[in-house]
């Protein structure tokens, strides 16, 4: 009997998310609430679990697809695992032990870090799409609480093109001398000021 992967509920006002990585394939066994794939969202990255123990059986929805809360992503065949891939689940720690050891050799800092115009870091989704496109946390303006840059915001700054027309950075010290002159002489006057 095949038993449906859901896209789980992500919270009060998501209603979408992003499948980001598929962690099993077709034909690999998976037991009960061992991860999946990954679902991201403009809030968080999680991990969805295996709803049962068996075989991944398919997978309906490919990597980068939008999909809702309550979408099929994929099935599990239950008591498949008993048969001839057994010794698969002894593969499986080793594989699960080398993610986990992965995980840290990411760039942490952009993790970390916070918003270029905030005292928040970017959004999972963000620093994900940041890290693909090339785009640096100082080059996108944050639209969220407190500054957090959005994917929306990313995906905003990539599509600008780069700005050559900025004022020279000595352009507005120099204004503030020109005013200072202009004003001198008011300042040095020494005639008094009577009221009529």
């Amino acid at each position: 009997m095949a038993i449906e992967i859901v896209v789980p509920a992500l919270g009060e006002s998501v209603t979408e998310a992003t499948v980001g990585q598929w962690f099993k394939q077709p034909g690999d066994a998976v037991n009960a609430d061992e991860p999946v794939l990954e679902l991201e969202t403009d809030k968080v990255t999680l991990e969805v679990p295996a709803p049962a123990s068996g075989v991944l059986a398919d997978i309906k929805v490919p990597q980068g697809t939008t999909v809702a809360v309550g979408s099929v992503l994929g099935s599990i065949r239950e008591g498949a695992a008993a048969g001839p891939s057994a010794s698969k689940p002894k593969t499986a720690p080793p594989l699960a032990a080398t993610r986990l050891a992965e995980a840290p050799a990411a760039p942490a800092a952009p993790r970390t870090a916070p918003g270029a115009n905030g005292d928040m870091p970017p959004a999972p989704a963000a620093r994900k799409l940041m890290e693909e496109k090339g785009i640096s946390a100082t080059d996108v303006q944050g639209s969220g609480r407190r500054g957090q840059i959005l994917k929306s915001d990313v995906i905003a700054a990539a599509a600008k093109p780069a700005s050559t027309s900025a004022p020279p950075p000595d352009a507005a010290p120099a204004q503030a001398r020109a005013d200072a002159a202009a004003f001198a002489p008011l300042a040095s006057s020494s005639a008094p000021v009577t009221a009529a």
